[in-house]
């Protein structure tokens, strides 16, 4: 299938004027196919030019054009061609629809539990023309009719209130012009649970099964969404402008959500079935402001192309975190560092670094792959230096002259830009070009003698621009008390920063305000295991991403890194640090930089650790599950965790419910200390979907040569495995613990993973690509195989992308293991 370029898109834009689409689905059958008739009325400013509609059908039936057939046979590539315009046009397009299972065009879901039926579409990037037939490029917006017609108790949601007619079908109708990537549909016996908010209907759907838990999760919900309603009101002068609000639970979604208008759909294991952390709970609300973000970044204002995707994913991701902090009572900005900056980081240190801004996307495909942690987390990390730059005033009344200037309609940096300036902005070009349009991350060091700090500013490699870094330095005696707190402005090279106090650690953005790399010396390092109990959260956030660049640099040994970091697990309060490091610990440091020999005592040292953390917590605490499910990970006692799952011997507030339960019986599957008969009464006792998932990846982490054959398998050659299955084999596939034994895939990988195009696309090919590749074979035979394939011209984007990062983090371990043995 083609996807449109840029060029292609403005060409088209140009000729084309969409003034609405009436379709009509028939969703009644139980077959693999559904009915889709698309009616589209739009004018043409050149009617002896031609263009094509966008319509990816399992078989194309009947089209006509102004009343006249047009052939269904000159349909290629997911392309219509369209001659013999007038100035106004009406196109119908009837097809056949294939249900998907990957998650994009119209998904289809069988529920384990109770055999219940769920549909969602999906229609980001080029997904749209996969569930009916449109024009599909972000700025050839127009209004919608969907007509639906479904078996008897079914409900039905969308990009506006559903109505249901005296023949039993659902309407619904958005006057509001839509781009096709953010239309939507639910349809299926969803749970759903209908509040009101300043005249706001608020309604929340998941499936049936998982009604006791959305029931439970209801009131905590409703209220995140009401708080951050009131807030984005307060902050932006324009009210909620999609009618209802809609949030959907669906299974088998590929992104965490997607900001459709009045209709946003998320993952459903965001329906909590078991204890959750604070941290998660603090990931769910701030995924809701997120969303919520969009009704005004990207769908009331939305990007002309790709190229803009920062428009909006950087200011959902900053206002979404910003708004949780503020009004919830989750502390985001924590989590926002130890997890969505890590991300960012290591994206905009890969060789796939891009822009903010102006990410250079020539088609919709390559767009799909900037989707990633430059996009969101640095565009967020961004935002808040030009928050800081700007004034709050400033800031506010340019977004607000941009609304007002764009509402439903396409802008781009440019009109933003012009905005913020209107409103006062002074300068916007230097910073734009500082910031939004380069890539890469400056490194600050801190430099203290008699008191006065120099913070040294060392551009990305293979540049020379200097970015202004608004920040606070800070000092910290040997206990990690701070001892004192200077704001700065950093710009150019060396900045001298009077803190009246020489201290052994001086951290250069101790409330991590920028978007650096935070580096220290070997002294800083050495004094660091003593000095991280008495650090602030966000300092600690800091140091904890210092130390994770600095491993991956080959500046910080693992060896070092370990004792940092099991400084940091034993004494910090929050389940979101404790979680994400304990994980990293497990399954980087220790599963990939850390020498083979010193492996097992340093897995031992830190599940010692971590059940310490956990018997000391409050019982039943996120901490304590936090440092519990880290424990489970790095354990190699299968006695005990056997008698964890018979209820025996189990820390007092830890309950081993449905998830815990998992976790444990995947660590057993992977010391091979559960037989296949063990493996599937687990699975007889969890029929979910999420226990199907579970059930996939225990199979996979099997230390026994059959079971590594069927994963490959299912893997490589499986085109009907559900995607969350898919995921969940690939990332189970490979072992540090199962080296040997799983060796022989290494060039089977290389050999095989671009003919993976022929069985999969988009997401799924992309995460496929990058979760089965071979992490664990670190050795410079493996970094040989990734540039023998990059070097090829016929691979497809997102497999290059995929191979192309995960290449570029083993060559970093295998430089490591060079150089500290």
């Amino acid at each position: 299938m083609r996807s449109i370029t840029r060029d292609e898109a403005a060409e088209r834009a140009e000729l084309l004027g969409v003034d609405g689409y009436q379709v009509a689905l028939d969703l009644t059958g139980d077959g693999p196919t559904f009915t889709s008739r698309t009616r589209i009325r739009f004018r043409c400013a050149d009617p002896r030019r031609g263009s094509w509609v966008d319509v990816k059908p399992h078989r194309l039936t009947r089209v006509t054009l102004n009343g006249t057939p047009v052939p269904v046979e000159t349909m290629a590539g997911g392309r219509l061609p369209l001659t013999g315009l007038a100035e106004s046009n009406e196109l119908v397009v009837e097809a056949q629809m294939a249900y998907s299972h990957d998650g994009e065009g119209l998904h289809r879901h069988v529920d384990p539990a109770d055999g219940n039926v769920y549909l969602y579409a999906m229609s980001f990037l080029d997904a749209a023309p996969r569930w009916f037939a449109c024009f599909d490029q972000p700025d050839l917006k127009a209004p919608y009719r969907f007509e639906v017609r479904c078996p008897d108790g079914w409900t039905v949601a969308g990009n506006a209130p559903a109505t249901r007619g005296a023949d039993g079908s659902w309407l619904l109708e958005q006057a509001r012009p839509l781009s096709t990537y953010f239309t939507t549909l639910i349809a299926g016996p969803y749970h759903s649970i209908r509040t009101e908010h300043d005249g706001i209907a608020l309604v929340l759907h998941a499936r049936a099964s998982l009604a006791e838990h959305l029931d439970r999760d209801a009131a905590e919900l409703a209220q995140i969404t009401a708080d951050c309603l009131d807030e984005f009101h307060r902050l932006f002068g324009v009210r909620y402008p999609w009618g209802e609000y809609h949030q959907a639970f669906v299974p088998e979604f590929n992104a965490g959500a997607m900001e459709n208008p009045g209709c946003v759909t998320f993952r459903d294991p965001l329906v909590f079935r078991s204890r959750a952390t604070d941290a998660e709970h603090a990931v769910r609300a701030s995924t809701i402001a997120h969303e919520m973000a969009h009704m005004w970044f990207g769908d009331l204002v939305t990007m002309r192309w790709w190229d803009d995707l920062w428009l909006n994913e950087s200011f959902a991701e900053y206002l979404g975190h910003r708004v949780c902090d503020a009004v919830t009572r989750h502390r985001s900005w924590v989590e926002f560092g130890i997890v969505r900056k890590a991300w960012g980081y290591t994206a905009d240190r890969r060789p796939s670094t891009h822009p903010v801004a102006g990410n250079g996307a020539a088609d919709a495909a390559t767009a799909l792959s900037d989707f990633d942690g430059i996009s969101y987390a640095k565009g967020a990390a961004v935002l808040r230096q030009l928050g800081a730059y700007l004034g709050e005033d400033v800031f506010l009344t340019g977004l607000r002259r941009y609304f007002a200037d764009h509402a439903f309609g396409n802008a781009s940096l440019a009109d933003l830009l012009a905005a913020w300036t209107a409103a006062g902005a002074a300068d916007l070009p230097a910073w734009t070009e500082q910031w939004l349009q380069s890539s890469g991350l400056d490194t600050l060091r801190a430099e203290h003698v008699d008191g006065t700090v120099t913070v040294h500013c060392e551009p990305p490699p293979g540049t020379h621009a200097l970015r202004r870094h608004a920040v606070t330095v800070a000092a910290f005696d040997a206990a990690g008390r701070q001892v004192a707190q200077q704001p700065a402005l950093l710009a150019g090279p060396s900045t001298s920063v009077p803190l009246g106090r020489s201290e052994q650690l001086v951290i250069a953005d101790s409330l991590d305000e920028t978007w650096a790399k935070i580096a220290f010396d070997d002294a800083a390092w050495r004094a660091l295991p003593a000095a991280v109990g008495g650090l602030d959260p966000l300092p600690r956030v800091v140091v904890c991403n210092a130390m994770r660049l600095a491993v991956a640099d080959a500046e910080l040994a693992p060896q070092a890194a370990l004792e940092v970091a099991l400084a940091v697990l034993a004494i910090d309060p929050s389940d979101a640090v404790v979680g994400v490091l304990a994980r990293w610990l497990s399954e980087v440091l220790i599963g990939r930089y850390l020498p083979p020999a010193e492996c097992d005592t340093a897995a031992e040292r830190l599940a010692v650790l971590l059940l310490d953390v956990a018997t000391a917590a409050v019982p039943g605490s996120g901490l304590q599950l936090a440092a519990v499910r880290g424990y489970v990970r790095a354990c190699a006692d299968s006695d005990r965790l056997r008698g964890w799952l018979a209820g025996a011997a189990v820390p007092d507030g830890v309950v081993i419910d449905t998830e815990l339960r998992w976790e444990v019986v995947r660590r057993l599957a992977t010391l091979g200390a559960l037989d296949v008969a063990q493996l599937d009464a687990e699975a007889a006792a969890d029929r979910s979907t999420q226990g199907a998932v579970h059930a996939a990846a225990c199979r996979a982490l099997r230390p026994d040569a059959e079971a590594k054959h069927a994963a490959w398998q299912t893997i490589m050659a499986d085109a009907g495995c559900p995607n969350y299955e898919l995921y969940a084999i690939a990332n189970a596939f490979w072992q540090p613990s199962q080296r040997e034994l799983t060796a022989p895939y290494v060039e089977r990988y290389f050999a095989e993973i671009a003919d993976l195009a022929a069985i999969r696309s988009g997401w799924v090919l992309a995460r496929v690509s990058e979760y089965a590749y071979p992490q664990t074979a670190a050795d410079p035979h493996t970094v040989e195989l990734t540039e023998a394939l990059l070097a090829r011209d016929d691979l497809d984007p997102g497999v290059r992308r995929s191979v192309l990062d995960a290449g570029d983090d083993l060559r970093r371990v295998v430089a490591s293991r060079q150089k500290f043995g």
